[in-house]
Protein backbone atom coordinates (compact mmCIF):
# COMPACT_ATOMS: atom_id res chain seq x y z
CA UNK A 1 0.00 0.00 0.00
CA UNK A 2 1.79 3.36 -0.98
CA UNK A 3 1.49 5.85 1.68
CA UNK A 4 2.33 9.48 1.12
CA UNK A 5 4.22 11.44 3.52
CA UNK A 6 4.87 15.46 4.75
CA UNK A 7 6.65 15.68 2.44
CA UNK A 8 4.82 14.73 -0.38
CA UNK A 9 6.84 10.90 -0.89
CA UNK A 10 4.79 8.18 -2.02
CA UNK A 11 6.82 5.28 0.37
CA UNK A 12 5.47 1.75 0.00
CA UNK A 13 7.31 -1.72 0.27
CA UNK A 14 7.42 -3.90 -1.94
CA UNK A 15 7.52 -8.20 -0.48
CA UNK A 16 8.85 -10.70 -3.44
CA UNK A 17 9.27 -14.36 -3.24
CA UNK A 18 12.67 -15.17 -4.14
CA UNK A 19 11.26 -18.81 -5.41
CA UNK A 20 8.11 -17.75 -6.97
CA UNK A 21 8.97 -14.41 -9.50
CA UNK A 22 12.24 -15.30 -11.35
CA UNK A 23 13.35 -11.55 -11.90
CA UNK A 24 16.51 -11.43 -9.69
CA UNK A 25 17.69 -15.03 -10.91
CA UNK A 26 17.17 -13.67 -14.45
CA UNK A 27 19.12 -10.71 -13.93
CA UNK A 28 22.03 -12.20 -12.44
CA UNK A 29 22.00 -15.25 -14.66
CA UNK A 30 22.07 -12.56 -18.00
CA UNK A 31 24.86 -10.74 -16.64
CA UNK A 32 27.41 -14.03 -16.15
CA UNK A 33 25.84 -15.17 -19.31
CA UNK A 34 26.92 -12.00 -21.41
CA UNK A 35 29.76 -11.43 -19.46
CA UNK A 36 31.04 -15.09 -20.57
CA UNK A 37 29.44 -14.51 -24.15
CA UNK A 38 31.44 -11.60 -25.04
CA UNK A 39 35.08 -13.31 -23.64
CA UNK A 40 33.70 -16.60 -25.44
CA UNK A 41 32.94 -14.65 -28.60
CA UNK A 42 36.97 -12.64 -28.63
CA UNK A 43 38.21 -15.86 -28.10
CA UNK A 44 36.26 -18.00 -31.02
CA UNK A 45 36.98 -14.93 -33.39
CA UNK A 46 40.96 -15.47 -32.59
CA UNK A 47 40.46 -19.86 -33.08
CA UNK A 48 38.77 -18.98 -36.27
CA UNK A 49 41.55 -16.87 -38.03
CA UNK A 50 44.33 -19.26 -36.90
CA UNK A 51 42.75 -22.40 -37.03
CA UNK A 52 39.80 -21.81 -39.66
CA UNK A 53 36.26 -23.32 -39.54
CA UNK A 54 37.47 -26.87 -38.17
CA UNK A 55 37.48 -25.51 -34.78
CA UNK A 56 34.21 -24.16 -34.44
CA UNK A 57 32.77 -27.05 -33.92
CA UNK A 58 34.21 -27.42 -30.70
CA UNK A 59 34.26 -24.57 -29.61
CA UNK A 60 30.29 -24.78 -29.62
CA UNK A 61 30.96 -27.94 -27.28
CA UNK A 62 33.13 -26.09 -25.12
CA UNK A 63 30.43 -23.24 -25.04
CA UNK A 64 27.36 -25.61 -24.51
CA UNK A 65 29.50 -27.12 -21.38
CA UNK A 66 30.87 -24.11 -19.65
CA UNK A 67 26.86 -22.44 -20.45
CA UNK A 68 25.36 -25.48 -18.53
CA UNK A 69 28.06 -25.01 -15.33
CA UNK A 70 26.96 -21.49 -15.23
CA UNK A 71 23.53 -22.08 -15.37
CA UNK A 72 23.87 -24.68 -12.54
CA UNK A 73 26.34 -22.91 -10.27
CA UNK A 74 23.90 -19.68 -10.55
CA UNK A 75 20.84 -21.84 -9.83
CA UNK A 76 22.72 -23.35 -6.74
CA UNK A 77 23.97 -19.72 -5.71
CA UNK A 78 20.65 -18.40 -6.29
CA UNK A 79 19.35 -20.89 -3.78
CA UNK A 80 21.48 -20.41 -1.13
CA UNK A 81 20.70 -16.33 -1.38
CA UNK A 82 17.20 -16.97 -1.38
CA UNK A 83 17.56 -19.44 1.34
CA UNK A 84 19.53 -16.55 3.57
CA UNK A 85 17.25 -13.72 2.55
CA UNK A 86 14.38 -16.11 4.23
CA UNK A 87 13.29 -16.37 0.60
CA UNK A 88 12.00 -12.91 -0.03
CA UNK A 89 13.13 -9.99 -1.13
CA UNK A 90 12.01 -7.26 0.53
CA UNK A 91 12.50 -3.27 -0.85
CA UNK A 92 11.18 0.09 0.10
CA UNK A 93 10.52 2.30 -2.26
CA UNK A 94 10.25 6.23 -1.88
CA UNK A 95 9.49 8.35 -4.63
CA UNK A 96 8.47 12.23 -5.37
CA UNK A 97 8.64 14.29 -8.32
CA UNK A 98 12.68 13.86 -9.05
CA UNK A 99 13.10 10.63 -8.94
CA UNK A 100 12.49 7.36 -6.79
CA UNK A 101 14.62 5.20 -4.31
CA UNK A 102 15.23 1.52 -4.21
CA UNK A 103 16.29 0.51 -0.90
CA UNK A 104 16.71 -3.12 0.77
CA UNK A 105 14.88 -3.38 3.83
CA UNK A 106 17.41 -2.92 6.40
CA UNK A 107 17.93 -5.75 7.67
CA UNK A 108 18.05 -7.63 4.60
CA UNK A 109 20.28 -5.21 3.54
CA UNK A 110 22.96 -5.91 6.24
CA UNK A 111 22.63 -9.42 5.38
CA UNK A 112 23.76 -8.91 1.42
CA UNK A 113 26.62 -6.73 3.00
CA UNK A 114 27.98 -9.32 4.81
CA UNK A 115 27.60 -12.11 1.99
CA UNK A 116 29.05 -9.75 -0.37
CA UNK A 117 32.01 -8.98 1.97
CA UNK A 118 32.85 -12.63 2.13
CA UNK A 119 32.38 -13.24 -1.59
CA UNK A 120 35.35 -10.23 -1.89
CA UNK A 121 37.84 -11.91 0.36
CA UNK A 122 36.92 -15.37 -0.99
CA UNK A 123 37.21 -13.98 -4.32
CA UNK A 124 40.88 -11.85 -3.63
CA UNK A 125 42.14 -14.84 -1.76
CA UNK A 126 41.09 -17.04 -4.42
CA UNK A 127 43.24 -15.34 -7.16
CA UNK A 128 39.65 -14.35 -8.83
CA UNK A 129 39.19 -10.87 -9.03
CA UNK A 130 35.63 -11.40 -10.74
CA UNK A 131 34.55 -12.88 -7.41
CA UNK A 132 35.79 -10.17 -5.69
CA UNK A 133 34.08 -7.96 -7.66
CA UNK A 134 30.94 -9.38 -7.79
CA UNK A 135 31.11 -9.64 -3.56
CA UNK A 136 31.87 -5.77 -3.87
CA UNK A 137 29.18 -5.08 -5.89
CA UNK A 138 26.79 -6.97 -4.09
CA UNK A 139 27.36 -4.92 -1.17
CA UNK A 140 25.53 -2.17 -2.97
CA UNK A 141 21.48 -2.00 -1.25
CA UNK A 142 20.37 1.17 -2.64
CA UNK A 143 19.55 2.75 -6.08
CA UNK A 144 18.58 6.38 -7.32
CA UNK A 145 16.98 7.00 -10.52
CA UNK A 146 16.66 10.65 -11.19
CA UNK A 147 13.43 11.32 -13.47
CA UNK A 148 15.71 13.71 -15.45
CA UNK A 149 18.04 11.67 -16.60
CA UNK A 150 15.93 8.41 -17.56
CA UNK A 151 15.95 7.35 -20.83
CA UNK A 152 13.22 4.61 -20.96
CA UNK A 153 10.76 3.23 -19.01
CA UNK A 154 9.37 -0.59 -19.69
CA UNK A 155 7.01 -2.30 -17.70
CA UNK A 156 6.32 -5.51 -17.04
CA UNK A 157 2.56 -6.04 -14.75
CA UNK A 158 3.01 -9.99 -15.02
CA UNK A 159 5.99 -9.60 -12.15
CA UNK A 160 5.47 -6.42 -11.01
CA UNK A 161 8.46 -4.79 -12.26
CA UNK A 162 9.09 -1.40 -13.46
CA UNK A 163 12.50 -0.92 -15.30
CA UNK A 164 13.67 2.81 -14.90
CA UNK A 165 16.69 3.03 -17.18
CA UNK A 166 18.84 5.68 -17.58
CA UNK A 167 22.97 5.64 -18.72
CA UNK A 168 24.84 3.27 -16.13
CA UNK A 169 21.70 3.08 -13.82
CA UNK A 170 18.98 -0.31 -14.43
CA UNK A 171 16.83 0.22 -11.74
CA UNK A 172 13.90 -2.00 -10.97
CA UNK A 173 10.91 -0.41 -9.15
CA UNK A 174 8.63 -3.03 -7.98
CA UNK A 175 4.92 -2.51 -6.87
CA UNK A 176 1.61 -4.47 -6.02
CA UNK A 177 -0.73 -5.22 -8.94
CA UNK A 178 -3.29 -2.66 -7.12
CA UNK A 179 -0.53 0.05 -6.98
CA UNK A 180 1.43 -0.63 -10.17
CA UNK A 181 -0.94 1.13 -12.85
CA UNK A 182 -0.35 4.43 -10.39
CA UNK A 183 3.07 3.83 -9.78
CA UNK A 184 4.03 3.61 -13.45
CA UNK A 185 1.46 6.30 -14.67
CA UNK A 186 3.61 8.84 -11.82
CA UNK A 187 7.16 7.46 -13.15
CA UNK A 188 6.06 7.92 -17.11
CA UNK A 189 4.47 11.45 -16.45
CA UNK A 190 7.81 13.00 -14.78
CA UNK A 191 10.14 11.49 -17.09
CA UNK A 192 8.28 12.15 -19.76
CA UNK A 193 9.24 8.63 -21.54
Amino acid sequence: MINQNKKGQYTWRYEMSLFKNPTIFLLVWKILICSFAVIFLFVTVIDLRENGTESLLQNGRIFLIIFAVITGITILGYLVYAAIMGGKYIVDFTMDDKGVLHSQAPAQAKKARKLGAVTAIAGAASGKPGFAGIGINSTRTEMYSDFSKVKSVKAYPRRNIIKVNSPFNKNQVYASKEDFDFVLNYIRTHTNK
